[in-house]
């Protein structure tokens, strides 16, 4: 292994958080919680989105896109994290540890872009009211959530590719608890520069480009709500941009605190709490965030559960008029 290149790894070690057992059973309940109400939440607000016609707008279609951007982020690191803290041998192979970066990278900046798509629907929606319905056509949402998986894919398959194409012989054992960029770069055997040159340009194009977009859209919005006579109407536009704006900065603030600087600057034992925030607890908190700062969630969820009560009461008493008629049909044979 020592003298070998990538080509001769099998697979990766991945150390994880911590090697005490009492604790790796807490990481695991934590883990295992995060991700069934991570799982619970998103698909819940997809479905939801789906079959109420109110939210057949753009601003829930991105919204059920980015529900699914959060369930690929966890479904590609938690369950092997999951599997990690119940094992001695918390491996991963090569190509396990490869496609985990690949789908990781394609989820994150896929995110960022579609973050950027919806401010943009936020300031046309605000700013623009009575264009809203031509400039932010379903023909047009398509494209920017289908520009937005490709710029993922693009970035994703650059920093993939430039990563497993180092010959990795110092070591074979991951800093971390999922395979990411800055600690396999730690151990190459080769001069990395270029690849953190490649990674900080790469995320700093894609971070930079999103929040010009963000920060226009939103000053936009800013000076358009502050031209509103009436309270209501600030308060309305602010409860629905303030949703997405929190998402934003969850993800970008523990995002731009990893990768703004080279990987060979950063702390790879403090920066798997980082690592938690924008992988694993974003996710979960998306669903909350959208669904309690959003009236129309809100009350498009009311009108489900109604709807299901109702049903649920419903056949609750079809069900007890049928073992009445039942019981009567019994009691009159009996009789006869």
């Amino acid at each position: 292994m020592t003298d070998g290149n990538m080509s001769s790894i099998t697979d990766f070690i991945l150390l994880g958080f911590t090697s005490q057992h009492e604790l790796q059973v807490l990481c695991f309940v934590l883990f295992l919680v995060i991700y069934l109400f991570t799982m619970l939440g998103n698909l819940s607000m997809i479905v939801l989105i789906r079959i109420e016609p109110r939210l057949h707008t753009p601003m829930y279609f991105f919204l059920s896109h980015l529900s699914f951007l959060d369930i690929c982020y966890s479904s590609v690191i938690v369950p092997k994290t999951l599997v990690n803290f119940l094992v001695d041998i918390k491996s991963i192979t090569f190509a396990g540890c490869m496609s985990q970066l690949f789908f990781f990278g394609v989820s994150a900046s896929t995110e960022c872009y579609l973050l950027a798509a919806m401010a943009y629907d936020r300031y046309v929606a605000i700013c623009n009211p009575l264009l809203y319905t031509v400039v932010m056509s379903q023909k047009i949402c398509v494209g920017l959530v289908a520009g937005a998986y490709l710029a993922g894919v693009i970035t994703s398959t650059i920093h993939t590719i430039s990563t497993f194409r180092l010959p990795f012989c110092r070591s074979h054992t991951i800093n971390h608890f999922f395979c990411d960029v800055p600690p396999l770069l730690t151990l190459a055997c080769s001069d990395t520069h270029f690849n953190e040159m490649l990674l900080f340009a790469v995320v700093g194009f894609d971070v930079t480009t999103t929040t010009i977009i963000i920060l226009a859209s939103y000053l936009s919005v800013l000076a358009t709500v502050l031209r509103f006579r009436t309270t209501k109407r600030r308060h309305k536009a602010f409860s629905t941009c303030g949703s997405h704006l929190a998402s934003v900065i969850l993800f970008y603030g523990s995002a731009l605190y990893m990768y703004s600087r080279p990987p060979s600057s950063l702390s790879l034992d403090q920066d798997k709490v980082i690592s938690v925030l924008y992988s694993v607890t974003t996710p979960m908190l998306n669903p909350l965030i959208y669904s309690m700062r959003n009236n129309e969630v809100r009350d498009a969820l009311r009108k489900v559960i109604r709807k299901k009560l109702q049903l649920y009461a419903l056949s609750l008493t079809v069900f007890q008029g049928g073992m009445h008629a039942k019981q009567n049909h019994t009691l009159k044979s009996n009789v006869s």
